[in-house]
């Protein structure tokens, strides 16, 4: 389904669905109270945004502290690979929604709530910010249990009272600390309105570095080598661009003209130097356009040459990235690549990479124009936030990593 039908549908069928739900579940726990539990079995709801499920990694980790605690996660099906980036859940613990209709929606989820309650869950951590989809999922669980975002006396979507542990969002701190908040609030002596009064530390949010073997690195190796006979690992530096982001927000997009600037700059400070042009398989057509566009055979189009498993292993074999505010960002983070991020509608402040990341911000006035409070859904359709950034200007940004990748 198309974003701005998922979020139609998540309105006008979800408000009435929640308020319904909050009456049921009101009604039975005034007859059948139910009493918080150790957390065992724990599960993870995020559905539709990829960089979010590493930026969570620090609190699924937190949350395997706990004595016994397995960890399981849902997601939309398109989604799932990046759960597997880390591996934290276990694999069989992982459950998937399809989202490409109402019925293949409707009848997954089913399945998946009866999974659920055959397992025993006693816990669910709704990660979203805005979604009553995701709500409803908590409420329908039968978990004891049910942590999320509240918006207690602040402007707000309205998700329904389905909640046992109200964790008050604060639009101030890392989403990554959000996240470990929300564990937090399991740890509490008493319940707490609103839940989570601890601080939340600067070294809790940190990603492990994954290393690979070299045999896994030879084969992104001979894919460059593929598309670019001339190449040599022990010689020519990999420089990546991922130019697009997701359809959720397109206004998070670089002018490709920019982009295809940036690639030139790069391209003329060495011989040495192949860019290599990322995206999904759906993207190799535009792609393709920009490398038509740099005209050198240094420029390669490189989307959909891997699968998202496998694009880890090509960020420990490259040499930076300079990337729009999507997904590629938080998948770097888990190794020791230097990213480089443009951000628009967004903020490095809340939504920054984990890794080692420096965010490329005009910081206008009206930035961030997206948040929980407005489901993400910006009314700005000329993001000048972004055309504010120059080629000129990122190209100096990133110059003294180039600089010294071509002289290690």
């Amino acid at each position: 389904m198309k974003v701005d039908t998922m979020r139609s549908v998540d309105r006008w069928i979800g408000i009435p669905l929640t308020f319904l739900l909050t009456l049921f579940v009101k009604f039975r726990e005034f007859f059948l109270p139910s009493k918080p539990q150790a957390p065992k079995k724990i599960l993870f709801i995020e559905l539709s945004e990829m960089g979010s499920t590493i930026l969570a990694d620090p609190a699924m980790r937190k949350a395997k502290q706990f004595p016994d605690a397995q960890l399981y996660f849902v997601i939309f099906k398109k989604n799932k690979a990046s759960l597997d980036l880390i591996g934290t859940v276990p694999p069989e613990n992982i459950f998937t929604i399809r989202e490409d209709g109402l019925f293949s929606l409707a009848l997954d989820t089913l399945s998946f709530l009866r999974t659920i309650r055959r397992l025993g869950i006693d816990t669910v951590v709704d990660l979203e910010l805005f979604s009553r989809f995701t709500a409803l999922l908590t409420g329908l669980s039968g978990a004891a249990n049910r942590v999320g975002f509240y918006s207690f006396h602040n402007e707000g979507l309205y998700r329904g009272e389905l909640l046992t542990h109200k964790v008050a969002y604060n639009p101030h701190i890392h989403i990554a600390k959000n996240f470990i908040a929300l564990i937090n609030s399991l740890t509490a002596a008493e319940p707490e309105i609103p839940f989570s009064k601890q601080m939340v530390s600067d070294k809790e949010v940190s990603l492990p570095v994954i290393t690979y073997s070299e045999v896994q690195l030879n084969e992104i190796r001979s894919k460059v080598k593929s598309l670019y006979a001339p190449y040599e690992y022990e010689r020519h530096r990999l420089v990546l661009i991922n130019p697009n982001a997701s359809e959720l927000l397109p206004q998070r997009r670089w002018m490709r003209d920019r982009y295809e600037a940036l690639i030139t700059k790069i391209l003329a400070q060495s011989q040495d130097i192949v860019v290599l042009i990322t995206g999904a398989p759906s993207e190799s057509r535009e792609s393709q356009e920009m490398c038509t566009n740099v005209d050198s055979p240094r420029c390669i189009n490189f989307a959909g040459a891997l699968t998202l498993a496998q694009l880890p292993m090509l960020y420990s074999i490259s040499s930076l990235m300079v990337t729009n505010d999507s997904g590629p960002g938080h998948f770097s983070s888990i190794t020791p690549m230097p990213t480089f991020v443009i951000f628009g509608p967004e903020t490095p402040k809340l939504y920054g990479s984990l890794g080692n990341s420096t965010p490329i911000f005009a910081g206008f006035a009206c930035s961030p124009c997206v948040s929980a409070a407005n489901h993400r859904k910006t009314p700005c359709f000329d993001n000048k936030c972004l055309q504010a950034i120059t080629a000129e200007q990122v190209f100096q940004t990133i110059e003294t990593t180039l600089r010294a990748c071509l002289n290690p």
